[in-house]
């Protein structure tokens, strides 16, 4: 855990004006001032949680003795949103794991948070299984992903908004050259020198991490080219 991170959390108690949470996943302890909960004046923080409430987190800050300082106000819809899809998505490939490893499931499912997430590990394991049947063996893992393909994923769209300019006289094709970049990503014009970036993709990670690297190949690019680039 690290600060910036978002995360689920379970409202345990409400003492005075702080809020104390217990981490998702966790047996550790974090807490969240008032002027934290909400923007504005809050006159009861219970219109905003209630004990045994899930709510979604920014950490602020970790302090050397171990406290954790949260935020409910700082997080963003978009992120309350991915954080809830993520919590399901880990109950549903939980579930899968416990029913055909049984037993053995905990234990395979703590060696491999310990290098990953459990969605994005189990859906690279499909086109890469090496590693899960190294885990798991060769049967179980066929097992596994036989199950996972049958799976309806939900999909949805990363967007970013990109601006280019430039004051050369070939500047049109300078940016369409940078713009190239973005290949297997939808580009939309929106108006002089602002572009969306769209991509639909199943794993919100693996999506954002694709449109990262492209942004900083193209970011490089236009540098190169002498052309102002920078991203919404």
């Amino acid at each position: 855990m690290e600060v910036g991170d978002i995360i689920l959390c379970t409202v345990d108690r409400i003492i005075g004006t702080t809020v104390f949470v217990k981490i998702d996943g966790t047996s550790i302890e974090g807490s969240i001032v008032m002027s934290e909960i909400a923007p504005g004046r809050i006159r009861n923080l219970r219109d905003y949680v209630v004990p045994k409430k899930k709510i979604v987190c920014k950490v602020l800050r970790i302090s050397e003795s171990g406290n954790i300082d949260l935020s409910l106000r700082r997080v963003t819809p978009k992120e309350k949103k991915e954080a809830i899809e993520k919590s399901e998505s880990e109950k549903s490939y939980t579930s899968i794991l416990k029913s055909i490893l049984g037993a053995d499931a905990e234990k395979i499912i703590k060696e491999i948070l310990e290098e990953n997430d459990l969605p994005s590990f189990l859906e690279e394991s499909k086109s890469n299984p090496e590693k899960l049947e190294k885990l798991v063996g060769k049967e179980n893992s066929k097992k596994i992903l036989d199950v996972l393909k049958t799976q309806k994923k939900k999909k949805a769209t990363i967007k970013k908004e990109i601006h280019l300019t430039t004051i050369k006289p070939n500047g049109i094709t300078l940016i369409k050259k940078v713009l190239e970049i973005f290949k297997g990503i939808n580009v939309k014009y929106l108006s002089a020198g602002r572009y969306t970036l769209e991509l639909e993709s199943e794993d919100m990670k693996i999506a954002d991490k694709k449109i990262r690297a492209m942004t900083d190949s193209a970011e490089k690019e236009a540098k190169k080219l002498g052309i102002e680039f920078s991203v919404k």
